[in-house]
């Protein structure tokens, strides 16, 4: 069972880190890592609800945001506020993709393209591994 975060909401150490995520969330959104595209369960994920932030679960995206682009990573159009997340330039010898991550704790998100659908014409590629997801109803509530 995963232990939670602690009361202002993030881990101060990455030692604190490795304690609250999975390996594979931990190398995903603290290492930079990628997800194998096509395994993530929130790939084909469609029932109205809100995706959230898997390190600090701040609210990232909503369903209605999100299309399939067929790269085999769950996309969206545009976040559910500018301020949920922030864009740097990556700098690598060979790519220079635009990194998203996780505007309140830092985390590795995935990449945003200029390649997606109207009206933003943008494509969040996210790591399903960075996200968890909460189904609501259609007033918006949780659902148990």
């Amino acid at each position: 069972m995963r232990k939670r975060l602690t009361d202002d909401g993030q881990p101060e150490t990455e030692s604190e880190w490795r304690t609250v995520l999975s390996d594979e969330e931990y190398h995903v959104l603290r290492e930079a890592g990628t997800e194998p595209a096509g395994t993530s369960e929130l790939l084909h994920t469609d029932e109205d609800g809100v995706f959230e932030c898997a390190g600090c679960r701040s609210e990232l995206f909503h369903t209605d945001q999100k299309y399939r682009s067929g790269t085999g990573w769950p996309s969206f159009w545009d976040p559910t506020d500018d301020d949920a997340v922030v864009t740097q330039r990556e700098t690598g010898l060979l790519d220079r993709r635009l990194e998203i991550c996780c505007a309140e704790c830092g985390g590795h998100l995935g990449h945003v393209f200029d390649d997606g659908p109207e009206p933003t014409g943008k494509r969040y590629c996210l790591n399903g591994v960075a996200l968890t997801f909460t189904a609501t109803n259609s007033e918006g509530a949780t659902q148990e």
